[in-house]
């Protein structure tokens, strides 16, 4: 089995504006990715956090959708993916209408990861009720198979209706760009067997599960047993093939990793089944970013 690696892209660093926020930035990252042999990329999606959120640790983002486009015009192969998109935020229709733009424009190179996001205050700054997120994130899933299948479609959701609406062209890939269902609950593992083409599991430590509301997985064991609760969930709902398993980034900020402690976590991480992962790339500067891109698809990539 080949473990898929996607890195996280870096512009979401707003300190030194001169490094990371420019389109020259973006190409330069974009081809050293290219060039490392990434299988693809992937952006966050906090549109509007709050203040108390950015500073106890959390993290700005770019829209999601504008730098995949911009990463989608400075590439030819590595996937675009969200990591994830916080499906509830908005409308699905309005969110169909950019995932389809996009695969068609790429080239068919989209990947979506979904999550229905823990952050009250963003909820509440967007209009969205915080407490009906997880049926919000269902439904939203739902109306989004119908409305990316580059036909005529019905459906009725909560406060929105389409009554023979078309979002044409639809995305190349069919039925739809992959879904990957995030979370670590036993809520967000039923959904990736039901509604998802894989679950997408993200590790976490103490501190991070306090603040996040979510599941820990803290590693191998944790990851093995969300792993077991799928598989039986599959089975209770008749589902013959199981979906896969993408990890959230098996390195973190500020840790510092051997090229064999990465090369053996990845094989650990096949042997359970997972399939894809992402990994984190250090650097202050872009030019270092890149330095480090290149150097991990020649130390790590060009040897699994």
């Amino acid at each position: 089995m080949t473990m898929n690696l996607d890195v996280p892209l870096p512009f979401d660093r707003i300190e030194d504006a001169a490094q990371f926020q420019s389109f020259d930035a973006v190409a330069q990252v974009g081809r050293a990715i290219e060039r490392a042999g990434f299988s693809g990329c992937r952006v966050t999606d906090h549109p509007c956090p709050t203040g108390r959120w950015l500073d106890a640790g959390g993290h700005h983002a770019q829209d999601p959708f504008v730098m995949l486009t911009l990463m989608a015009s400075v590439t030819r192969k590595v996937r675009l993916q969200t990591g994830i998109l916080v499906l509830p935020y908005r409308n699905p229709f309005i969110t169909a209408r950019a995932v389809a733009t996009l695969d068609v424009f790429s080239g068919g190179r989209v990947t979506l990861g979904f999550g229905a996001g823990y952050l009250k205050g963003e909820y509440r700054a967007l209009g969205v009720d915080f407490d009906r997120r997880n049926e919000l994130m269902d439904e939203y899933l739902r109306a989004l198979k119908a409305s990316l299948s580059g036909e005529e479609f019905t459906f009725e959701g909560t406060g929105y209706e389409a009554r023979g609406n078309r979002i044409l062209p639809g995305p190349l890939q069919k039925p739809h760009p992959p879904f990957l269902i995030g979370g670590n609950s036993p809520r967000a593992i039923r959904r990736a067997v039901e509604l998802g083409d894989a679950w997408n599991p993200f590790f976490t430590s103490g501190p991070l599960t306090a603040t996040s509301r979510t599941t820990t997985i803290a590693g191998e064991e944790d990851l093995a047993k969300g792993i077991a609760y799928m598989k039986d969930h599959c089975e209770k709902v008749g589902r013959a093939q199981p979906p896969q398993v993408v990890a959230g980034s098996i390195t973190s900020p500020g840790k510092a990793w051997t090229v064999q402690e990465i090369v053996d976590t990845i094989g650990r991480y096949t042997e359970l089944g997972v399939t894809g992962t992402g990994v984190h790339i250090e650097g202050t500067t872009c030019n270092e970013w890149c330095d480090n891109a290149e150097r991990f698809g020649t130390d790590v990539i060009a040897k699994l």
